[in-house]
């Protein structure tokens, strides 16, 4: 859900009277409105002496945000289902003594950003002020209890233990997927009752969804205490114990067989001729199997064959490589497509590409909040559960920024910005532009004699310079030639075989303890993307990896 920061430009002064108050907050909504924030003097003051709360946490630090994450995410579970919200106090210690902290425009942020990093899934509803009592300033953040849990932090779910927090139990794990049962309203989360757990690609979910989940400590414990496959899909929403069946957002990812059951969960890519679907059909494809293969096969399509990467020569001496379109910019498009589309439609994800441009169309339209007028600024999610499997694959950032970043991307590569069409009230189009560089390039290369009317390297002309930087051509092997002709310059081509990899080299130059979930963050790439960058380092011979898989440093060999 996209959530926005508002600056009510005054400050809460709690005194000895019940309610004094000037605003400077940044409250991040979700649903609830801003008059049911405000408390009473008396009734903060019931909650920072009450040590016996399951409903207030209280801390001095300002700094320890994995204790704040844990926090918030155990208020949002709301084990107990008190249905009310939880508090965390900044500049309180233990016996609810107030320490007077220095609270900065910059510590609210910071702890805004919490609910935002992308370590709490899914996301809490919860506000951050700024309170003035009359012992000194605190931060107050409450947290709405999750309609969709169980909430974790950092892959571990965090429930309150009367007045501590601990690491939810198996029981507790049940207790809090019956609540999320209660409160299912999503395609994703309902269950598929004609699928059974014979249906799923169990090896997908074990070796490469869960180690993207969780730690390997989080995987041996649940190895320990003997946990089925069943209750690991369960914690995630991909299955439902209740109806003993695969949800739709685990059929979605792990499926076997997806159309067989969700008929529309495909992508049609056609290449067509010209610059209208009147043309001939080029070349078609169906990426139609589960969302843990399709979203690595459009991944890989994307950049290697719709960005059609080529260099150019642009001086005698120099290649610079083209695209059509942008690899992430047009990635994120698709990704945005598959996780925001209605998925009881039995359309698939229209993906066409054109001589000029290229078409993606969804079904399903905006969602929830979001609208023509609001959009991109406010987001929501009709598939909870598939955005947050997509986070744990690395495919979407939940940062709400991704339609802002692919706008700059493109206008930079001159494709101009990305037109999207609600026109349809039941799909949304969304067109990019082909970029003009490459074709402007090639051209002026032909101009310049560097490359044939057909776009091929001059093998019959060398181009060179001379001390006046006039260009001279003549052919090669002439008789004529004279003995002290310059010698044809060699072209200077990337050593890297693809930018992506040029880049993860620059970003390991800067960090030697970098992991992929950093270079991905980083460079706004997949993790795919990022495994492969990091082989063909190794191969070519730039890089090594010393001491532990883990725990050691990237030793840069070039």
């Amino acid at each position: 859900m996209y959530h926005r920061a508002y600056n009510f430009g005054f400050n809460i002064n709690y005194t000895s009277k019940p309610v004094t108050f000037w605003f400077s907050a940044y409250l991040y909504v979700e649903k609830a409105l801003f008059l049911q924030t405000i408390m009473t003097t008396e009734e903060i003051r019931a909650l920072l002496n009450d040590i016996e709360s399951d409903r207030v946490e209280r801390t001095i630090s300002t700094t320890n945000t994995d204790k704040f994450g844990q926090a918030i995410c155990a208020f949002a579970n709301d084990l107990p289902d008190h249905r009310l919200p939880g508090y965390l106090f900044l500049g309180v210690k233990d016996d609810g003594t107030v320490t007077d902290l220095n609270v900065t425009d910059e510590l609210l942020k910071n702890i805004a950003a919490i609910r935002t990093d992308g370590n709490i899934q899914p996301q809490p509803s919860m506000t951050v002020e700024k309170v003035s009592m009359d012992e000194g300033d605190i931060v107050m953040v409450r947290v709405e209890p999750s309609v969709f849990p169980p909430v974790r932090y950092k892959g571990r779910i965090w429930i309150r233990i009367g007045p501590r927090k601990g690491v939810a139990n198996e029981d507790d794990e049940s207790i809090l997927m019956e609540k999320r049962r209660t409160n299912v309203t999503s395609f994703d989360a309902s269950p598929c009752i004609n699928a059974t757990i014979d249906d799923l690609d169990l090896q997908k979910f074990k070796h490469y969804y869960l180690p993207k989940a969780m730690t390997d400590d989080e995987i041996e414990e649940d190895r320990k205490e003997g946990r089925t496959v069943k209750e690991q899909m369960a914690s995630f929403g991909f299955f439902d114990t209740k109806y003993d069946c695969p949800t739709n957002a685990g059929m979605l990812f792990f499926a076997k067989n997806l159309r067989r059951f969700i008929p529309g969960a495909y992508i049609q890519y056609v290449r067509f001729a010209g610059k209208d679907r009147a043309g001939d059909i080029m070349t078609e494809h169906e990426f139609k199997s589960n969302l843990c293969t399709t979203l690595e096969e459009l991944d890989t399509f994307v950049e290697t064959t719709i960005a059609n990467r080529r260099p150019i020569p642009v001086s005698p001496t120099r290649e610079d490589p083209f695209v059509d379109y942008p690899y992430w910019a047009t990635r994120e498009l698709l990704m945005n497509a598959i996780c925001h589309r209605d998925y009881t439609s039995n359309g698939p994800i229209q993906f066409y590409q054109y001589d000029d441009r290229i078409e993606i169309m969804n079904h399903g339209g905006l969602y929830g909040k979001a609208n023509e007028q609001n959009f991109p600024k406010v987001n929501d999610y009709r598939n909870i559960i598939v955005a947050e499997g997509m986070k744990v694959l690395g495919f979407v950032n939940r940062h709400s920024r991704g339609v802002q970043r692919v706008q700059r991307e493109l206008m930079a590569n001159e494709n101009g910005e990305a037109e999207y069409d609600f026109s349809y009230q039941t799909a949304v189009m969304v067109k990019e532009m082909k970029s003009p560089l490459g074709e402007r390039a090639l051209q002026e290369a032909i101009a310049r004699g560097f490359v044939t009317e057909n776009g091929e390297k001059r093998s019959d002309l060398t181009i060179s310079e001379d001390k006046n930087g006039h260009k001279n051509g003549h052919k090669n092997g002439h008789e004529g030639d004279r003995k002290t002709s310059q010698k044809t310059p060699k072209m200077k081509v990337s050593k890297f075989p693809a930018p992506i990899v040029e880049q993860v080299y620059k970003s390991l130059r800067l960090n030697r303890k970098a992991k992929y979930s950093w270079l991905q963050d980083n460079l706004g790439v997949s993790e795919a993307t990022i495994k492969r960058a990091i082989s063909d380092l190794k191969e070519l011979g730039y890089i090594n990896k010393e001491h532990s898989k883990i725990k050691g440093e990237w030793q840069l060999l070039k």
